[in-house]
C-alpha cells in the first residue's frame, strides 16, 4: 500500500508541476502554409501529438487483430494452409506406420505439395504407393523429391533401392546402389545394403571385392564380418569355373585365381583349404590338391583335411601314405585319420595294413563309411560272411553317407 500512496503522490506532484508550467509559460505554436494557418499553445500542441500517437497504435493493433482473425476464419489463408499441411503430415505418418497405405499416400502427397521441406513426405508417399503396387506412381514421387530436394540424393537413392528390392527387381536396385557407392564410396549404410544384395544375388566375386571396404568401415560387427568373409570366399571357390568361360580361361585357372586373390590370413583356414582342395580334385588336379593338403597338414593337423587327403589319388600314393603315417604318431586315436590310412594302404596294395587301420578306426567309432570300406576289403579277400555283416551294420548306422563327406562319429 505504501508504494501505491507514493505513486499517487508522485502523479499529483507531477500534475501540479505541469499545471504551474503551463500557467507560467503557455508557449505558442504557429503553422502557416499558403492560406492555411494553425495556431495553438505549445502544451495543447503536445497534447494533440500524444493523442494522435495513441490513436495510431490503437489503429495498428485493431488492424492486426482483424488480420489475425481473418487468418483463422478464412480457409484460403496461409495460416490455415500451413495448419492443414501439418495435420496431413501427422496423419500420413501415422497411417504409414500402421500400414494404411491408401490414406498414407493421400495424406503425405498433400503434405508434400504444401510443405517447405517435403522430402520425408515424398519418401513416405513413395513407400505407400509401392506397397499398393502403384510402381509408376512410386517412381514419380521419388522423381518429384529429386526435383524439390536435389541435395538429398543419398536418402532418395537408398529409398528407391529398398523399394526395388521389395518388388524383387534386384538388378535395377543393384544399379542404383552401385551408383550410390561410386558417388559415396565410404557411406556405411550404402555398403551394408549393397552387401546384402550381393548375398541375395549370390554375386560372390563382387562381394569378395567389397569385403575389405566393409571391414575398414566396420559396417558389420567383427564376428559377423568374419562369418561373412568365410561364407563368401567358400562360395566363390565353389562357383569358380562353373559358369561360361571366356577365351583363354580354364576352370582350373579361375579356381587358382580366386585362391590367389584371397587374403593370406584366410589361406590358412581349414574350411577354405578344404573347399579349395575339393575344387582342385573335382577338376582333376589331384597332384595340386595333394600338395595343398600336405602343406596344410604339416603346419597344423585338421581331421577334415586328413579325411580329404585319403580321397586324393595323386601320382605318388606312397608319399601320401608316408605323410599320413607320420601324422598318426601325434594323432593315434583319430578315427578319420585311421580311415585315411586304410584307404591309402589299399591304394598302395598293403591290404593287411589297410585292414588293421580300418579295424582300429571302427574300434574308435562305429562309422557306416568305415564299415563299407572294410566290408569291400574283406569281400576282396574272400571273407564274404564277415563282409556281409559289416555291410548290414553300416546300413543300420543311419544312412550310408557319401564317400566324399566326413563320417560322423
Amino acid at each position: 500500500m505504501s508504494r501505491l500512496y507514493l505513486l499517487l503522490l508522485a502523479v499529483i506532484a507531477g500534475a501540479v508541476l505541469l499545471g504551474m508550467a503551463i500557467a507560467e509559460h503557455p508557449g505558442y505554436v504557429l503553422f502557416a502554409y499558403k492560406g492555411y494557418r494553425f495556431e495553438s499553445s505549445l502544451w495543447v500542441f503536445l497534447g494533440l501529438l500524444m493523442v494522435l500517437g495513441v490513436a495510431f497504435f490503437v489503429l495498428r493493433w485493431a488492424v492486426g487483430l482483424v488480420a489475425a482473425s481473418a487468418g483463422v476464419v478464412l480457409p484460403w489463408s496461409q495460416r490455415n494452409r500451413n495448419r492443414r499441411a501439418r495435420q496431413a503430415a501427422l496423419h500420413g505418418q501415422r497411417d504409414l506406420a500402421e500400414g494404411n497405405w491408401e490414406q498414407a499416400l493421400r495424406q503425405l502427397g498433400r503434405a508434400a505439395a504444401s510443405d517447405q521441406q517435403p522430402l520425408v513426405h515424398y519418401l513416405g508417399a513413395a513407400r505407400a504407393a509401392n506397397e499398393l503396387g502403384e510402381y509408376a506412381q512410386s517412381d514419380d514421387l521419388l522423381n518429384q523429391a529429386r526435383e524439390r530436394e536435389p541435395k538429398a540424393e543419398v536418402a532418395i537413392g537408398l529409398t528407391q533401392a529398398r523399394l526395388l528390392i521389395d518388388r524383387g527387381e534386384y538388378q535395377p536396385a543393384l544399379a542404383v546402389l552401385q551408383q550410390l557407392h561410386a558417388d559415396h564410396p565410404q557411406h556405411a549404410y550404402v555398403l551394408g545394403l549393397l552387401q546384402k544384395l550381393y548375398v541375395q544375388l549370390q554375386d560372390w566375386p563382387a562381394l569378395c571385392q567389397l569385403l575389405p571396404t566393409l571391414r575398414k568401415r566396420r559396417v558389420l560387427p567383427a564376428d559377423k564380418l568374419d562369418d561373412l568373409e568365410h561364407l563368401t570366399w567358400a562360395a566363390a571357390l565353389e562357383r569358380a569355373g562353373k559358369g561360361e568361360l571366356k577365351a583363354g580361361e580354364t576352370a582350373r585357372s579361375l579356381v587358382t585365381g580366386c585362391w590367389s586373390q584371397m587374403p593370406s590370413s584366410l589361406q590358412h583356414d581349414a574350411g577354405l583349404l578344404y573347399a579349395y582342395a575339393t575344387r582342385l580334385r573335382e577338376l582333376g588336379s589331384e597332384d595340386e590338391a595333394e600338395a595343398v593338403l600336405r602343406a596344410a597338414l604339416k603346419q597344423h593337423y585338421e581331421d577334415r583335411l586328413a579325411y580329404l587327403y585319403g580321397q586324393i589319388r595323386s601320382s605318388d600314393p606312397a608319399r601320401q601314405l608316408h605323410l599320413a603315417q607320420s601324422l598318426l604318431e601325434k594323432q593315434p586315436d583319430d578315427p578319420l585319420l585311421l580311415l585315411t590310412l586304410g584307404r591309402l594302404s589299399l591304394v598302395n596294395e598293403q591290404f593287411d595294413k589297410a585292414r588293421e587301420y580300418l579295424e582300429a578306426s571302427l574300434a574308435l567309432s562305429r562309422s557306416a563309411e568305415t564299415c563299407a570300406e572294410l566290408a569291400r576289403l574283406l569281400a576282396q579277400l574272400g571273407e564274404t560272411e564277415h563282409s556281409n555283416r559289416l555291410f548290414q551294420e553300416g546300413l543300420k548306422l543311419d544312412r550310408l553317407p557319401a564317400l566324399s563327406e566326413p563320417a560322423t562319429s
